[in-house]
């Protein structure tokens, strides 16, 4: 299949007891072999958020027609985290923000959040947050909380990293991508049962579920078989594998 591929869950920075490594070099040549065009990619795992959107910067630049910026802040440091809103979004490298409320303690809906939400609205900002939904106890950013925050702040582009995670996440994410056009679903997880992307196609429709892998966690050659194997149309397939990503993020096909 002759199409662009933007995988759009990627990360820097290396976590030894999880065999993650952002090696360049290896990164690439997975990319290569999963037929991936393009990652934006985001790091969670430095001391503070400067440091990890330099751990970022600095792997973008290594190969800047394949990798894009995306930046990470948290409200646990809001002076810098908005300090690194103004930075990172003042460079061409950076195309979308990641959240993840795990780090926080509270769901993604608290008004800790709103300064970021609002300058993200006031932009257009694409921002991807962690969505699970696994049972009660996982619900910091159960999918559904989005279709309040969507409503109110109508400008940013959302994007829901795992869909929700497992099933019951899953409907939740469909019904969030439902009630509000600038919700997307992303399709990288553990967590999958047979026949997840179809039913995210089906239910938040082709044009708005985009191809992850969650690299270097895990492997893009697996997570994209997801797509390629899917029982959907190759102009679906198309839309999700990367078709979807260049018009969330402006990029040229």
């Amino acid at each position: 299949m002759n199409t662009l591929v933007v995988d759009m869950h990627s990360h820097a920075g290396r976590q030894s007891h999880y065999w993650m490594d952002d090696n360049a070099t290896d990164y690439i040549r997975i990319m290569d072999a999963a037929g991936v065009d393009k990652a934006p990619i985001s790091c969670l795992f430095e001391q503070t958020a400067q440091e990890c959107n330099a751990r970022v910067l600095n792997l973008v630049n290594t190969h800047p027609d394949r990798f894009m910026g995306v930046a990470f802040v948290t409200p646990q440091y809001l002076n810098e985290a908005m300090e690194q809103l103004e930075y990172c979004f003042s460079l061409p490298q950076f195309v979308m923000l990641k959240l993840y409320p795990d780090y926080l303690g509270k769901p993604i809906d608290d008004t800790a959040y709103d300064p970021i939400f609002e300058w993200c609205d006031d932009r257009k900002i694409v921002v991807k947050s962690h969505s699970s939904y696994t049972g009660p106890e996982d619900n910091l950013t159960a999918p559904t909380r989005f279709i309040k925050l969507a409503a109110r702040y109508p400008h940013i582009r959302w994007v829901l990293g795992h869909a929700g995670n497992a099933m019951a996440g899953q409907h939740m994410a469909v019904e969030a991508a439902q009630s509000s056009r600038n919700i997307w679903l992303e399709t990288c997880t553990s967590h999958g049962d047979a026949h997840t992307i179809e039913f995210l196609v089906d239910g938040a429709g082709a044009d708005r579920v985009l191809y992850g892998s969650d690299m270097p966690l895990m492997d893009a050659r697996i997570q994209i078989g997801r797509i390629t194997t899917a029982d959907l149309d190759d102009k679906a397939k198309k839309r999700v594998l990367g078709l979807n990503a260049a018009e969330l993020l402006g990029l040229d096909v």
